[in-house]
């Protein structure tokens, strides 16, 4: 049975974020993901988990300028000593947290005019992304940490690097660490893509890392055009055991919209 992960930074946004893993927890989640931990404290952050009984399972390491619009440092040719400094960063609170999984993002493209950059421009940030995802999955490795690299579709983050799973895959695979893996949300492949099943047997091997949300409006998964329930059970009877991240926007309260949930609850205790 899929287990699945409230992502904390998109839901319960009814609660200050110190209070969502209370919330999540009265709800019946037994673990956790989110976007950025760098606000608060580490420890700070595991008492929550811990007085809760929740699992981390997730979070990004450090983006850049995200206010400034930055969205990732990976592919950017310049920034390799910050993007560094930046996995160590993110071990840090890996180390208290307890997460095995830490999403890495890419960035966006550079280039004369937004969205188009030439095949050179390109060519050299897929340089840098390669060889920064190598030191990120190298440093990782001594913390037995899976990183994982997400496609993100253009339509909500325009101009970003990575938009597809057999791209994502293809690094994966030229890089060559174990513990680099695809994070798969079906709520960005959908919209770039589509044909999300044959995807996921395509590629289940090489995914680190689920999310889910309704498509197009990113509600909850009961809403639109993805047949949930089908890929649930798709999915587990792939043999991923990792959970499931809900990273959707309620339509109305957190709670109020869990009843797709109902089904799932217990799953992984």
């Amino acid at each position: 049975m899929p287990r699945f992960a409230a992502n904390l930074t998109m839901m319960y946004n009814e609660h200050g974020f110190l209070d969502r893993f209370a919330a999540a927890a009265r709800d019946g989640f037994n673990a956790v993901e989110f976007l950025f931990p760098y606000e608060f404290r580490a420890g700070e952050l595991k008492a929550r988990l811990d007085a809760h009984g929740l699992t981390q399972v997730l979070f990004n390491a450090p983006p850049g300028d995200w206010s400034g619009g930055e969205r990732g440092l990976a592919s950017l040719p310049g920034r390799e000593d910050e993007f560094r400094r930046s996995i160590d960063t993110a071990l840090e609170y890996v180390r208290v947290l307890g997460n095995r999984k830490l999403h890495v993002m890419a960035g966006l493209l550079a280039g004369d005019q937004p969205g188009q950059p030439g095949d050179k421009q390109r060519k050299a940030q897929r340089d840098v992304y390669l060889n920064n995802l190598a030191y990120a999955a190298r440093a990782a490795q001594a913390e037995q940490i899976t990183i994982v690299i997400e496609p993100i579709n253009t339509r909500d983050m325009p101009g970003y690097f990575l938009n597809r799973q057999d791209d994502a895959q293809a690094i994966c695979a030229e890089v060559g660490a174990p513990n680099l893996k695809v994070q798969f949300d079906c709520y960005h492949c959908q919209i770039v893509e589509g044909d999300l099943a044959t995807k996921l047997k395509r590629d289940m091997a090489g995914i680190g890392h689920i999310q889910v949300a309704g498509v197009p409006e990113r509600h909850e998964p009961d809403i639109g055009e993805l047949n949930y329930p089908y890929l649930f059970d798709l999915i587990d009877a792939l043999g991923y055991d990792g959970y499931i991240g809900c990273e959707y926007r309620p339509r109305a309260g957190t709670t109020a919209g869990l009843g797709w949930l109902k089904p799932y609850l217990g799953a992984g205790r």
